[in-house]
Order: structure tokens, then sequence, then C-alpha cells
């Protein structure tokens, strides 16, 4: 089961379990080519202490270097991400039918069980699955992770998918909102920003009607932190380096004597030192 929580299975299936979550499998690859990164990283002699220490061997590494490059990834229509192997063979929900019938539709499962139907016959979803991966990754940072699996990817993949599982998706999680007010932040921002609002009133209004009782959504809440932070300020941390991807800013470094930091932009890498400032026209 990948993060969407609504498919248990496939439909009619007596088996539990679904085959090659989209999700799953990218983050799976990301795993074993970063660990084999940090392999790179080490000494000889630290390596070799590690592989000893773990009981690893030279057979399994290769291993994961082959299961980072040949993992499946499944697709369907005009280049959409299947959130999971046969997902495209689901039937469509009738969305504005169960709106209109009962207004509030996050834990559309329930209310499918409840009509003696089951959300595992549907495209539909609790929360974010495949656009998690836009929330981690960069564009570049997944272009880079569909090549090494031999996979074409552009940039117009981004939004295509977007549009198809925000469309789908009944958001009956707090965590949903703040993903897909990432991932629109840049294509449709009046949406991003009412997904930015909702998941800020998660507890304040208690949107799920019940559960604040139970616990506040601390996920929620930092991630909307992270959106302010990242996301309106237009600055991405990959690596060592700062990103500046907004129209204007100024970079302040106020304690003097402190170590460099490195800024990225439009292809070139600056340091600003302690005790400086840098204006970045945008």
């Amino acid at each position: 089961m990948g993060p969407d929580e609504f498919h248990e299975s496939y439909p009619g299936s007596a088996t539990p379990g679904l085959n090659n979550n989209a999700y799953t499998n990218i983050m799976a690859v990301w795993v074993l080519w970063r660990a084999l990164d940090v392999l790179a990283l080490l000494s000889d002699i630290r390596r070799a202490e590690l592989t000893a220490r773990l009981g690893l061997s030279a057979q399994e590494f290769q291993r994961w270097d082959e299961i980072s490059r040949k993992m499946f990834v499944p697709f369907h229509g005009d280049g959409i991400i299947s959130q999971f192997e046969g997902y495209e063979d689901l039937a469509e929900l009738d969305w504005e039918a169960y709106r209109r019938r009962y207004g509030n539709i996050q834990r559309l499962e329930l209310i499918l069980e409840a009509e003696n139907d089951s959300a595992n016959r549907y495209k539909l979803s609790k929360q974010a699955d495949v656009l998690m991966l836009f929330y981690l990754f960069s564009a570049e940072e997944l272009g880079a992770l569909f090549e090494r699996l031999g996979y074409p990817f552009e940039y117009e993949t981004i939004p295509r998918n977007v549009a198809y599982y925000d469309a789908r998706s009944s958001h009956g999680s707090t965590l949903s909102r703040v993903v897909h007010a990432w991932v629109l932040a840049r294509s449709d921002r009046p949406r991003a920003m009412r997904y930015f609002a909702e998941a800020l009133q998660s507890d304040v209004s208690d949107i799920q009607q019940g559960t604040t009782a139970e616990g506040v959504h601390l996920g929620a809440m930092a991630g909307t932190v992270d959106l302010v932070q990242r996301v309106s300020t237009g600055i991405e941390i990959t690596g060592d380096v700062l990103r500046l991807t907004r129209d204007a800013l100024t970079v302040r470094c106020r304690e003097p004597g402190i170590a460099p930091i490195r800024l990225g932009f439009k292809h070139e890498v600056y340091e600003v030192s302690g005790g400086s400032a840098r204006v970045f026209k945008l």
C-alpha cells in the first residue's frame, strides 16, 4: 500500500496488496542510489570497516546498483505516472455527485463502504501519493532519477500529473493540503493558497471534524512553515547550495567571521561571507 491509503487491493481480489506503487518504487531507487553515493564518499579503510560491521558484500552493492537502474515505474495516458500498476483500469468517480450528496467527502472510503462499495474500485486517493514525488524532488532531481531508470522525462510531465491527481484526491489527511499547495505554487497560485489556508486551519477549525481532540497535526503545522520558508521565498536547497528562484533578494550575513554560505543563481555560485551583503536581481 502506498501513501494513498484508500487502495488496499485490486477490485474483486481476495488477496490484499498492490503491485508497483510508483512512489514506493522511485523512493527505493533514490535510497539505493544515495547509499552507493555514501559508500563512494568514504575512505577505503572506513568503507571496509563499515561493510564488515554491517555484513555487506560487493555482490550486494552490485545488486543495489542493478535495482536502482531497472526498477519498474508504471505509466498510462499522456505521460501520467500510474499510482500503481493497473491504476488506469479503475473506474472514474462522479466527484460532484458525491460532494452534492455529502458535502464533506474527505473520508470518502467510509462513505463508499456505507454504500456497500469500495474505494478500491475507483481512481481516487485520500492524500497525495504520486504527487509526493514532486513535493520531495526538484524537476532536475526527478529528471536524473528517470534518466537512471531509462524513462523519458520532460518538465511538462509535472503539471500534467499535478492536474490529473489534484482532481482525484479527497484530501482526507491534513498533510495532503501541504503537498498540493506546494506542487501548485507555480502553476496555480490561487488554488495553492487555498490549500495553504486550509492546512493552516487544520486544528484551529478542526477541519476533519473531530480529529483535533485526539491530537494536533504537527506535520501539517511544520509543512505550512516550510511552505513559507521555501516556496514563498523561492529558496531551494540542493547539496550545499541555496538556490534563488524569485524576482529579487537581498542576502545579509549579519555575524562577522562566520564561514561563508554558497548561493546558486543563474548557473553561477557565489560566496557570501560573514558581515557582508549581496543583492540578487532575479
